[in-house]
């Protein structure tokens, strides 16, 4: 991989003038900065960040790049129940959040030609994977399901979140013929926990358990 010019991103929900998992993001860009081998940044991205907790409800893009951490600003994205499509563009392992996301800027104007609000992407042997900016997560039952990290999906916050507050979620490799008639949702560290209003045009039925973990996915302090 050419290092030149290639960077990390974390992107970062302000809400109600905090910045519930700040921690959870520096640790997580520690570690792939340390992973990749590429260098840590110049500033102190911690007194970077914190600043803008006073925008209220915001989001931020920190990039990482050759050295440098620069931080962008805008508006909260909309929170209603999207309307999905499976994308024909392939996911590529995406194990750490990089700059390089060609798969789903693909996937993403697929949806956008299908006048859908965004795509979930399968793997090239046809395994469910995740969203472009989100990953997925459905009713079995008692069981919670969501794919496994083994697939090269990112470690999102918001993964890790929904881990910390279910007690049940089974992780695996799962063909999309797996979410027909499920109750799904998507999550991560900007939206939250979110249900998924259709996919492929068929409409996804609702669970009050997704409502209930919605209201628990924001820590109160």
């Amino acid at each position: 991989m050419d290092k030149a010019g290639y960077g990390l991103i974390e992107t970062i929900r302000v809400r109600e003038e905090r910045i519930p998992f700040l921690d959870r993001h520096l640790a997580r860009l520690g570690c792939s900065l340390g992973e990749l081998g590429l260098p840590k940044p110049s500033q102190d991205i911690p007194a970077l960040v914190r600043p803008f907790a006073a925008t209220g409800d915001a989001v931020l893009r920190v990039e990482v790049r050759d050295g440098r951490a620069s931080v962008t600003v805008r508006e909260l994205p909309s929170l209603a129940p999207p309307v999905v499509i499976t994308a024909s563009e392939p996911h590529q392992p995406y194990p750490h959040k990089t700059t390089e996301r060609d798969c789903f800027t693909d996937a993403g104007k697929e949806a956008e030609v299908a006048e859908a609000d965004d795509a979930l992407l399968l793997t090239t042997e046809g395994w469910v994977a995740e969203g472009t900016v989100w990953t997925v997560f459905w009713w079995d039952g008692d069981a919670l399901r969501t794919p496994a990290l083994e697939l090269g999906i990112l470690r999102g916050i918001g993964r890790a979140r929904v881990f910390e507050i279910v007690q049940r979620v089974v992780q695996g490799r799962y063909p999309a013929q797996e979410l027909a008639g499920k109750s799904l949702f998507l999550t991560n560290a900007v939206r939250g926990i979110v249900p998924i209003a259709s996919l492929d045009g068929a409409t996804v039925p609702a669970d009050p358990r997704t409502a209930e973990l919605a209201q628990r996915f924001w820590p109160t302090m």
